[in-house]
């Protein structure tokens, strides 16, 4: 057997730690272990009864072939649809690409927009995907970072720091994976006046949360704060965190035409189209409006106000509020000094080893000095992983010194 050498790609990329912290956890509860998951980023409510009913049907009629490429007609159509009817975005089905999940959405982006030499611009905390997969595309990421004071928001003097001759993209997430950071219209207003004088930007505004949802203002996204950046603006979303749809695999994408063009053929060369079934069943989901998600994203948002003041309460956590998701990111500077931890990577393994909490450290999300904890689950599973945790930090100096479980 000839000797293996992979490629320099894979050497430039990292597993999915959120992804590695599910199936840790997934593995110690096989084992028997009493694990508290709360690093799962997907919703615990089961698909609703409507969406799982229209795939049934799909399957019945036989509709378990090959589709377009980039979706079926009907889907898209019904993207077309959401767009107008919830974002005030005018599209054509020309304009749209349905892809296996948001994560191929974005990947499809990088591989048809970057190239060697390019720079994306990336506001820290970010979700996981977003710097690897701008490194398998042989671009760079430029990582801007935000603290806890603001709000974890990039400012326009930052963005305008950032931005450069080799800037190809910058990537906006709002409401925010980690963070639970909505951006306001105001905000998002003085951050398109910095993109406007850099007309070779393009903007990828993921809006995959935006259903999940509690600030002041209604949803907006930077385009519907400045539609004269619609022409270079790529608008990510998808079925799954919604309408509990992650195993689904159904997210979607649109934009210029030539880009999204570009995108399908890269997708022609992967995937191919996603999955027939799943695709029904997203048609439903869209075509049913927001009346499935409202009852959800009040359960998310009862969770997070009791959460956040368990948590703010706490010794050694700092914890802004959330304005939607179904995450806390609290700072745990304080916490790892009275522990005598090194880093958040090592608290998040003492939390699993000693208590049984999956957690992910922020250093997966580029903001070390951070957890992310995720109130997509019940809330029994709450308030033992709260009492847990709070055991833990009260007690875990003494314990860690004497090697006993906290």
């Amino acid at each position: 057997m000839p000797k293996l050498t992979l490629s320099a790609r894979v050497g430039r990329i990292k597993p999915s730690p959120t992804l590695a912290v599910t199936a840790r956890a997934k593995a110690l509860k096989a084992e028997g272990r009493d694990i508290l998951d709360l690093g799962a980023g997907e919703p615990d409510f089961d698909t609703p009864d409507l969406i799982k009913e229209a795939a049934i049907r799909a399957i019945r009629a036989g509709f378990t072939k090959y589709t377009a490429v980039d979706g079926t007609p009907e889907l898209k159509a019904a993207v077309v649809e959401k767009f107008a009817r919830e974002n005030a975005l005018h599209f054509t089905t020309s304009q749209v690409l349905v892809s296996v999940g948001g994560k191929q959405s974005f990947y499809n982006l990088a591989q048809a927009l970057l190239d060697a030499g390019d720079e994306v611009v990336i506001p820290a905390p970010f979700w996981v995907s977003y710097a690897d997969i701008v490194l398998m595309a042989d671009a760079s990421p430029v990582i801007v970072p935000t603290t806890l004071k603001q709000g974890f928001k990039i400012s326009p003097e930052a963005l305008d720091a950032a931005l450069a001759f080799k800037t190809k993209l910058f990537v906006l997430n709002s409401p925010s994976n980690p963070t639970g950071t909505v951006y306001t219209r105001a905000e998002l207003g003085a951050l398109g006046e910095v993109l406007r004088r850099y007309p070779h930007v393009f903007i990828a505004s993921d809006d995959m949360y935006e259903h999940i949802a509690w600030g002041g203002e209604p949803f907006a996204n930077i385009v519907n704060v400045c539609p004269d950046l619609l022409d270079r603006t790529i608008v990510l979303n998808g079925v799954s965190k919604a309408y509990a749809m992650t195993g689904w695999r159904i997210g979607y994408a649109a934009g210029p035409v030539e880009l999204i063009k570009a995108m399908t053929k890269i997708q022609s060369q992967s995937t191919s189209n996603p999955a027939s079934v799943s695709q029904a069943a997203a048609e439903a989901a869209l075509r049913s409006g927001t009346t499935l998600v409202t009852p959800m994203c009040a359960a998310f948002k009862a969770r997070h106000d009791w959460l956040h003041a368990e948590l703010a309460a706490m010794p050694g956590l700092r914890c802004r509020p959330a304005d939607g998701t179904f995450y806390l990111f609290p700072e745990v500077t304080e916490a790892l000094k009275n522990l005598g931890l090194a880093d958040d990577q090592a608290l998040a393994e003492a939390l699993l080893e000693r208590t049984g909490i999956a957690a992910v450290p922020g250093s997966a999300f580029g903001s070390p000095g951070h957890l992310r904890l995720s109130y997509a689950t019940s809330d029994q599973i709450l308030r033992e992983a709260v009492a847990r945790l709070r055991r833990f930090l009260e007690n875990a100096p003494r314990a860690l010194a004497h090697g006993e479980r906290a």
